[in-house]
């Protein structure tokens, strides 16, 4: 593959962004006429355009020195005397092999994580990747439509104990009956009567023990005893007391007694 040496040269230095830069030391084989092979170790700036790694003499430099385009390589870590070097070889047999030594374990670790990303053939596979996650979340999506709703707006909502309609007041029962209403007596009395004596521990209809008038003498006996067990006897002889009690608040209305 042939390059425009002043289209690199411009690329490298231009103000484009950088995805890494950093010191490394660059391996360097010398061969003499003896087959005795001497290596040493260049230390270059190194900056990350892309795919296209370059390196300069100094940090400050205005043209690279070389140039290597990563398609087709892998990124390794390598055994080597140096310590902290991993290396970039080639797919193609005969292919040249870049041995690189960083400063620590941090920056060995950022050199390889970099370059392995830098290819085309990484972005592809991540383009696919990609692809393939849209396509699924499109399919589930339709899906998502296509399928009716299990539950309702409504349901949600009652399903939630702090949103539940607010219920009407209960009535309040005093001595087993509920109070009256705040509305106007059938009678003429007045809109809010006074609240119910408490439940009587006996029959008697006055503090001095004689029966309260208009009161049945049959059913002076206790409400919780054997003849006043059921219901319909307990509802009768309550609903006698109040009756009686009703009257009387009536008759002191009219009395102009309050």
């Amino acid at each position: 593959m042939k390059l425009n040496e002043r289209s690199v040269a411009h690329y490298a230095t231009c103000d484009s962004p950088t995805d890494h830069a950093g010191f490394l030391r660059k391996r360097v084989e010398r061969h003499h006429h003896h087959a005795h092979h001497a290596t040493s170790y260049q230390r270059r700036w190194f900056v990350l355009k892309g795919n296209l790694l370059f390196y300069f003499e100094e940090r400050e430099s205005r043209e690279p020195v070389g140039v290597i385009v990563l398609e087709g390589c892998t990124v390794e870590l390598c055994d080597s005397a140096e310590e902290f070097a991993f290396a970039i070889r080639f797919d193609d047999a005969g292919a040249k092999a870049y041995v690189l030594v960083a400063d620590g374990q941090a920056a060995m670790e950022a050199w390889v994580k970099a370059l392995s990303r830098a290819s085309f053939d990484y972005m592809r596979l991540v383009v696919r990747e990609l692809e393939k996650q849209l396509e699924e979340a499109c399919t589930s999506l339709a899906a998502c439509h296509k399928s009716p709703r299990r539950s309702s707006g409504r349901k949600r909502h009652l399903s939630n104990p702090a949103l539940l309609p607010v219920q009407e007041k209960p009535a309040i029962l005093e001595n087993g009956y509920s109070t009256w209403g705040s509305g106007p007596d059938r009678d003429g009395g007045h809109s809010k009567p006074p609240p119910l004596p408490p439940r009587r521990r006996s029959a008697a209809g006055s503090p001095t023990g004689s029966p309260a008038p208009g009161l049945s003498p049959t059913l002076q006996e206790s409400p919780v005893s054997p003849e006043t067990a059921c219901f319909a006897k307990l509802h009768h002889w309550y609903g006698q007391e109040i009756a009686v009690l009703r009257r009387e608040w009536q008759e002191r209305q009219k009395r102009g007694h309050p």
